[in-house]
């Protein structure tokens, strides 16, 4: 899986889109925004954990990158940069949730606002799985999720998440293999639970029980 700017056509790419709109075209954005956002969502709800907290983030993610958009240089691919936000965004709005708890309100109807893709949806028959996974999850650190979210859950390679993260290949994979081994912990007593006789990996439970949209990729 490689991280591209624009789609295969004559269409304008991702790199052009982001100049057109520095350069005052009102619908240029918006045509970016359209591209990617569905992706970008999936990203935000994994790494959060809720969809008013995700959609609050990926919001604050697409003003700021709006407005900085003349700073976009070209170092990195476009859709790098929007996941640098994106995640950046939810995890400050972790460490905010963390200092600050409050106890959420229930899911209401879907906000005009929300992504207009399909929303993620979990193909794991085992509901109470499923969520006792997803609760694993949100048990790690920040820094953990985030890069588990990527690696494991999105599929992207080591490379690329360093880079949407900012950090070096070996720190994600040191907080990969730290997730993993607190989440095995967790989830060990899982083992015993399956009727096939297979194995319960930290790993192959947080790519297989949570949430995966249309856009799931294996990484090269």
């Amino acid at each position: 899986m490689t991280l591209r700017d624009g789609p295969p056509s004559s269409a304008p790419t991702d790199v052009e889109l982001v100049r057109a709109h520095v350069e005052g075209d009102p619908d240029a954005f918006a045509e970016l925004v359209r591209r990617h956002r569905d992706r970008l969502w999936a990203v935000a709800l994994r790494t959060v954990g809720d969809r008013e907290e995700a959609a609050d983030a990926v919001q604050d993610a697409l003003l700021n990158a709006h407005r900085n958009a003349a700073r976009f240089r070209g170092d990195a691919a476009v859709t790098t940069w929007l996941h640098r936000i994106v995640v950046n965004a939810c995890l400050d709005r972790m460490r905010r949730r963390q200092a600050h708890p409050t106890v959420p309100l229930p899911d209401g109807n879907r906000d005009d606002d929300r992504p207009t893709g399909p929303e993620p949806v979990a193909p794991a028959p085992d509901q109470d799985t499923v969520l006792v996974v997803r609760d694993a999850l949100a048990a790690l650190p920040a820094d953990q999720r985030a890069a588990i979210v990527l690696v494991d859950v999105q599929g992207y390679g080591v490379a690329e998440a360093a880079e949407i993260l900012g950090v070096a290949e070996g720190t994600i994979k040191s907080r990969c293999a730290r997730g993993r081994a607190r989440m095995a912990m967790t989830l060990g007593y899982l083992r015993g639970n399956r009727n096939d006789g297979g194995t319960v990996s930290s790993r192959s439970e947080a790519a297989g029980s949570l949430p995966n949209g249309s856009e799931r990729r294996e990484p090269r």
